[in-house]
C-alpha cells in the first residue's frame, strides 16, 4: 500500500473525485497495487478533511486517514461494484472517527486521573506572546470548534457531511444508514444549536471588548 502524503493544501482541499475512480476500484479489487494508490490519491483530501471536521484535531485526522485506507485495503475485495463507492468510503471514515474519538476520550480520562494525583507544577509563560488579532481569531475558532464538539454525535456527523462536505441529504442518509428525513432533522437541530451557541458566545465577547 502506497504512502499517504499530507500538506496544508491537501488538508484544505475538498475537490471533486475524478470520474476514473470506478475503474481504479475495479482494478484494485483484482489486486492492482497501482490502482489502489490511485484510489488513495483521488480520495485522500476528502478523507482527511472529513476526519478533521469530525474529530477537531489534525493529528487525529491523520491517524484516521491511515486507518481508513488500511480498512479499505482489507475490505476492497468484498466491495460490490454496483454499490456507491463514495458512500461506502464515507461510512468507513465515520466509523473510524467514532473509534478514535472513543479512544481519545478514554485517554483523556486516564490522564485527568493521573494529573489529579500529582502536585501542580507552575507553568512557564510563553516566551513569544501571540499578536492580539491572532489570539482573537484563535479564540473564535476554538469556540466554534467547541460548539461543534458539543453537538450530539449523530447531529455532528450529519452536519459535517451535509454542510461541510457538501453531500446531499440522500447521500448522507446512505452513509449513516438512516433516512433523508432523519438527516434533515438532525442537520436542522445542529444548525439551530450552533447558531444559539455562537450568538451567545460572540455577543458576550463583544460586550467584554473595550
Amino acid at each position: 500500500m502506497g504512502a499517504i502524503l499530507f500538506d496544508d493544501a491537501l488538508m484544505a482541499a475538498t475537490g471533486p473525485i475524478p470520474g476514473a475512480l470506478e475503474s481504479l476500484v475495479a482494478r484494485a479489487k483484482e489486486g492492482d497495487a497501482e490502482a489502489f494508490d490511485g484510489i488513495m490519491e483521488a480520495t485522500q483530501s476528502r478523507v482527511v478533511s472529513t476526519a478533521w471536521r469530525l474529530l477537531g484535531s489534525r493529528d487525529l485526522a491523520l491517524d484516521a486517514a491511515q486507518d481508513v485506507f488500511l480498512r479499505v485495503f482489507r475490505s476492497l475485495r468484498r466491495f460490490e461494484l454496483e454499490r456507491d463507492f463514495h458512500a461506502w468510503l464515507y461510512a468507513i471514515v465515520v466509523n473510524v472517527c467514532r473509534d478514535l474519538a472513543r479512544q481519545a476520550r478514554r485517554r483523556e480520562r486516564t490522564f485527568t486521573r493521573l494529573e489529579e494525583g500529582e502536585a501542580e507544577v507552575p507553568r512557564r509563560p510563553h516566551l513569544v506572546p501571540l499578536a492580539e488579532s491572532d489570539l482573537l481569531l484563535s479564540e473564535r475558532r476554538a469556540r466554534v470548534r467547541a460548539a461543534l464538539d458539543a453537538l450530539p454525535r449523530k447531529q455532528r456527523e450529519a452536519l459535517v457531511l451535509r454542510d461541510l462536505e457538501g453531500l446531499t441529504s440522500e447521500e448522507v442518509a446512505l452513509v449513516l444508514g438512516t433516512t433523508a428525513g432523519t438527516v434533515r432533522s438532525r442537520v436542522s437541530a445542529a444548525r439551530r444549536k450552533l447558531r444559539v451557541h455562537c450568538d451567545r458566545v460572540f455577543a458576550g465577547a463583544a460586550e467584554n471588548t473595550p
